[in-house]
């Protein structure tokens, strides 16, 4: 049966014995446990100078991912969000020297706080600097004095499924339109609704915006 030994027990028996004011047996006699149990609880004091042994303060399997490589992830995604398990990992054995698998990495995302997102995609011809330029020009017309025009498309697949249900083994077909559409433009929309409309095939250019611009928005 287990029996908890008080250390000052464990002490007063090692001091005892080292300074032979009694007998190993009367020693053992007097704290009640065994004789192997003494010589243990002496050799760690020799060895360590504690009559207990040291434990590790680290419970469960080490860490492979430490403090220094997470923050290596969190700066990869602060510059690409978009990077993939595999990619993380391949970059990790490059430039960190740590080969561990991609689960581990997920894990290590999740306990950060770093979930997977749709991503929000920004053009890369967008300039800050023009848009504000932009901006400030647009901001000396009333709402009234804006107009806008827009192209739109008619797209044929838009009632298509993309899914559907089948038996087990068989392959879930439909006949479905596979042609785009013509694409349109449309012009004339204001703050208060269609004032002017005029809808031609393609893109507009400049010569039918101006044609419109004369023959119907100045017009009306």
């Amino acid at each position: 049966m287990y029996q908890k030994i008080s250390c000052d027990v464990k002490l007063a028996a090692v001091n005892l014995y080292e300074h032979q004011h009694l007998s190993l047996h009367n020693i053992l006699t007097c704290v009640g446990f065994s004789e192997s149990t003494f010589w243990h609880v002496l050799k760690l004091w020799h060895e360590t100078g504690n009559i207990i042994s040291p434990t590790c303060s680290l419970c469960g399997r080490p860490r492979i991912l430490h403090c220094d490589n997470v923050l290596y992830l969190i700066c990869l995604f602060c510059h690409h969000p978009g990077w993939f398990l595999d990619e993380l990992l391949e970059l990790l054995d490059t430039n960190r020297f740590i080969s561990v698998h991609y689960t581990t990495i997920h894990r290590e995302l999740e306990h950060i706080g770093i979930s997977l997102k749709k991503l929000k995609q920004i053009a890369k011809e967008r300039n800050e600097q023009r848009g504000m330029e932009f901006t400030i020009q647009m901001s000396q017309y009333l709402p009234e004095e804006i107009g806008f025009l827009d192209e739109t498309l008619k797209d044929e697949r838009t009632p298509g499924h993309l899914h559907g249900r089948a038996p087990k083994g068989q392959r879930a077909t439909s006949h479905q339109v596979f042609v785009r559409g013509q694409r349109v433009s449309a012009l004339g929309l204001t703050i208060d609704g269609m004032v002017a409309s005029m809808v031609v095939k393609g893109s507009f250019t400049t010569v039918k915006y101006l044609e419109f611009l004369q023959s119907t928005v100045v017009r009306n």
